[in-house]
């Protein structure tokens, strides 16, 4: 717990420094976006207002003792409380984020189970060209193919917005269908490591069916890789969806920073890294406690450390 609270402070820290790095005066933008002529004698006092003027460290530390009280600060563009605004769009990015987890797993776990019982097949030699042509396709490419061919071309599916679930396939299919190859390919190599183990020999031996191995004891054994690699990747589904969302238009954190982005709303990027973080932390957390009830060698070994 104590890692947890130290990275969550480097990230912090990170944050509101690089933001105070970025070319452009705050106290200037607020003024152009509130259409005041930013003279410097209102620049100065809009900066005075801010707190602006004080050292790096003494703003960083009142914005962080306010973050911890839940205060993110109010946006430039918007007015309105940062936190506010994020939570508000939060569960849009949580709902594409799951469909691409959706997309990832159904597609994914076949097919690395497939290629695993299949070795050195037809059904194999594609999972490897599939892995290559997912890794090698940079998400945004994706989309726009599948806005041509879906949305505009044969008018299957909608192309922007959020609302019924036909919104949520194509942004889903553009954010699983990258990682999903490579996690196959992470599968392949996890079930042919399990099947030689000595435990699969001796379940032949005792007559199982194969499909009965290969399901029922050697998939439990492989998922190990696979959930530790999801939670490193986890930062890279949500990260993803700053691009399908802008893509998409959907109406999700990651588009809210885009637009911050562009504008400058350095508190709604403050906010919006912490937020991410923070979530990123607490899922890998909760990933390793699952860890136990994968593996239950794991709960073994830790009762022997302990004792």
């Amino acid at each position: 717990m104590v890692f947890l609270l130290l990275v969550m402070l480097g990230v912090s820290f990170l944050a509101f420094s690089m933001s105070h790095l970025t070319p452009g005066d705050p106290a200037e933008v607020i003024l152009r976006m509130d259409s005041i002529d930013p003279t410097p004698e209102a620049v100065a006092l809009m900066r005075e207002r801010m707190g602006l003027n004080d050292p790096v460290l003494v703003q960083y530390g009142k914005w962080l003792l306010k973050a911890v009280q839940g205060d993110l600060g109010v946006s430039f563009r918007t007015r309105r409380s940062v936190l506010e605004e994020l939570l508000q769009r939060l569960p849009a990015t949580v709902e594409l984020t799951l469909a691409g987890t959706v997309v990832l797993l159904l597609v994914s776990i076949p097919l690395g189970l497939l290629s695993a019982f299949y070795k050195n097949t037809k059904i194999d030699h594609f999972s490897r060209f599939f892995a290559l042509i997912g890794a090698s396709l940079p998400s945004f490419w994706l989309g726009l193919i599948f806005i041509y061919f879906f949305a505009v071309k044969y008018s299957l599916f909608p192309v922007m917005g959020r609302g019924s679930m036909l919104h949520l396939v194509l942004p889903g299919l553009t954010l699983g269908l990258g990682m999903s190859a490579t996690y196959a390919r992470l599968l392949r190599a996890s079930m042919l490591e399990v099947l030689g183990q000595d435990f699969i020999q001796a379940a032949r031996a005792r007559g199982l069916k194969e499909k009965t191995i290969l399901i029922g004891h050697a998939l439990k054994n492989a998922l190990l890789p696979l959930v530790t690699v999801f939670g490193m990747s986890l930062g890279h589904l949500l990260g993803g969806t700053v691009i399908v969302e802008t893509i998409f238009a959907w109406p999700g954190i990651g588009k809210y920073l885009v637009e911050a982005i562009f504008t400058r709303d350095y508190p709604v990027v403050q906010g919006y890294v912490l937020l991410m973080a923070l979530i990123f932390v607490t899922v890998n957390l909760m990933i390793d406690i699952s860890y136990t009830f994968i593996d239950p060698r794991m709960r073994l070994s830790g009762k022997g450390g302990s004792k």
